[in-house]
């Protein structure tokens, strides 16, 4: 395996798919900088407007299934160009493509909030999308490319708390902008993020020439069916849960085209002279693993991303703003954490502390599986403190361990692997959770109607109990009977949410079971690239 990934026959099909060593970067730590903001904008782009959604629909007019479209035109937008944006870095060099894409993204999250009507708004989170999509495919690229490979771990690291903050702090903000500004700045904060990142981008990056080899021999046909098929595929999970999946004509045309699509790519990289995509790299064993674990880990922090808000906002009644204060025990330790899980990688296998992370998720896990319908922030703090460690180790030690097996010529071409993985996999999670979680939801709520309806002792105390308490101010026995009846009822859906997001907690540890299973094959990466350079 090592022999395989050290060829550089293996890794480069091409001379002209390689990318060539930047030119020498004066300050390449404001170019990192630069990237790391791209990471942030890109993430909180799309994941702000999904917990602002309900906000953004009321201020366009739409309705709950047109205004479902909002985050997904944005989404989509950044999966069309993620596989893109490795080879527009390769050829027009990563300065000019990032300077381009955050000029646009900042006109485009300026613009936005001033959109007329729903149709608008929809152009405009697309566009938003296919110019922030850029960010994340070059960060790894160009922090490796960067930095010795003593530092990576440190760059990884600072990629690492970037995404675990803008994953996690978007419901404070937008509880912020919601409670002491307005909906607008959900898209405004794009626009200022922009700046200083375009910025560090003038100031930090080097001037690289067109690679007009790669431009004329470029598989456009391999990069069509990728973007084309991918994105589809995004489509179709995104909005498979409201339509109900394959009674959707819509969904399953969506899967059929995106199917139909991804396996043309697949035919065309193994058959095209000169592949954008060198498939016998990606299906080597580590590799393989280690992108199987990504889309995995994807799924895991859905406890934190998902499951924990759902309980508050369902069980709890939370605003947006007392959500994010959970979240925020992800978000805050990652300061510390970081930097000091970057240390220990410098003499720990990635594998050693990616297992010890996965180990610290499922056990959050499991602790949060204990939940019941009185839960509230405080006792999801000790699971949260040990979550916050758990994403921050697993996914650094992944992205390093990950990293370890290319040369830095080839970082780029990982940036498109590792943006798919982590979009496609997000949203595939999510995808599976949402429905999981209804599903169990009304499994729940079955089985325990059937308990009231067969006259339980305990459920019929909880009904007299009721009526007794209602009895003074209703109008009568029949009156409070009803109203006792109704209470019941609520008690029991509420009770059956409960039960949905308990097992929830049980799949994502479940799953992290079979992660250590996977990262215990995991083998030896081969010897350390040399420095950028050197």
């Amino acid at each position: 395996m090592s022999a395989s990934l050290a060829a550089p026959a293996r890794l480069a099909p091409a001379a002209h798919h390689v990318a060539a060593p930047p030119p020498a970067c004066a300050r390449p730590f404001v170019g990192i900088t630069a990237v790391l903001l791209g990471a942030v904008i890109s993430t909180l782009y799309a994941r702000i407007t999904s917990v602002g959604l309900a906000d953004l629909r009321g201020a366009v007019h739409a309705g709950f299934d047109e205004g479902a479209w909002i985050t997904t035109a944005a989404t989509v937008g950044q999966m069309a160009i993620g596989p893109l944006a490795a080879w527009l870095g390769l050829v027009f060099g990563v300065r000019r493509v990032l300077i381009v894409s955050a000029s646009v993204f900042a006109l485009t999250s300026a613009l936005v909030p001033l959109a007329p009507d729903l149709p608008s708004l929809l152009v405009g989170q697309a566009v938003g999308g296919l110019s922030s999509g850029t960010f994340i495919p070059l960060t790894i690229g160009f922090v490796v490319q960067s930095l010795e490979p003593r530092l990576w771990p440190y760059g990884i690291a600072a990629y690492g708390l970037n995404l675990e903050l803008s994953l996690n702090i978007p419901a404070s903000l937008e509880g912020f902008y919601l409670d002491n500004l307005s909906w607008h700045w959900i898209f405004w904060q794009g626009t200022i993020l922009a700046v200083p990142m375009l910025l560090c981008i003038h100031f930090g990056m080097p001037r690289q020439a067109t690679n007009r080899e790669a431009l004329r021999g470029a598989d456009f046909w391999g990069m069509f069916y990728a973007a084309a098929g991918f994105s589809m595929l995004y489509a179709a999970l995104d909005q498979g849960n409201r339509l109900d999946w394959l009674n959707s004509g819509l969904v399953c045309g969506l899967l059929l085209g995106g199917g139909v699509l991804i396996a043309a790519f697949v035919v065309q990289e193994l058959s095209v002279a000169h592949p954008w995509i060198n498939l016998r790299f990606l299906l080597g064993r580590n590799i393989a693993l280690l992108m199987t674990i990504l889309v995995l880990y994807r799924f895991i922090i859905l406890s934190t991303s998902y499951l924990i808000p759902q309980y508050l906002t369902t069980i709890q009644n939370f605003r947006s703003l007392d959500v994010g204060k959970v979240l925020l025990w992800i978000a805050v330790p990652q300061f510390l954490l970081a930097p000091l899980i970057a240390t220990a990688l410098r003499w720990i296998d990635p594998r050693v502390v990616l297992a010890v992370g996965l180990c610290a998720v499922g056990i959050a896990c499991a602790m949060a599986a204990g939940l019941t319908r009185d839960w509230a922030t405080d006792d999801f703090l000790p699971s949260q403190i040990l979550q916050a460690f758990g994403q921050s180790a697993a996914l650094i030690a992944l992205v390093l361990f990950s990293v370890r097996h290319l040369r830095p010529a080839d970082a780029l071409t990982f940036g498109v692997v590792l943006q798919t993985a982590r979009l496609l996999g997000g949203e595939a999670g999510s995808a599976f959770m949402q429905t999981y979680v209804r599903v169990r939801e009304q499994v729940a709520s079955n089985l325990l109607g059937l308990h009231v309806q067969s006259g339980s002792v305990m459920a019929g105390d909880r009904l007299n109990s009721y009526t007794d308490a209602l009895l003074a101010r209703s109008d009568g026995l029949p009156d409070a009977s009803a109203r006792a009846a109704s209470l019941l009822g609520l008690a029991v859906r509420s009770q059956a949410s409960v039960l949905s997001y308990i097992d929830g907690f049980t799949v994502v540890a479940l799953v992290v079971v079979a992660m250590l299973g996977l990262v215990a094959l995991l083998r030896e990466p081969p010897a350390p690239a040399a420095a950028p350079g050197g």
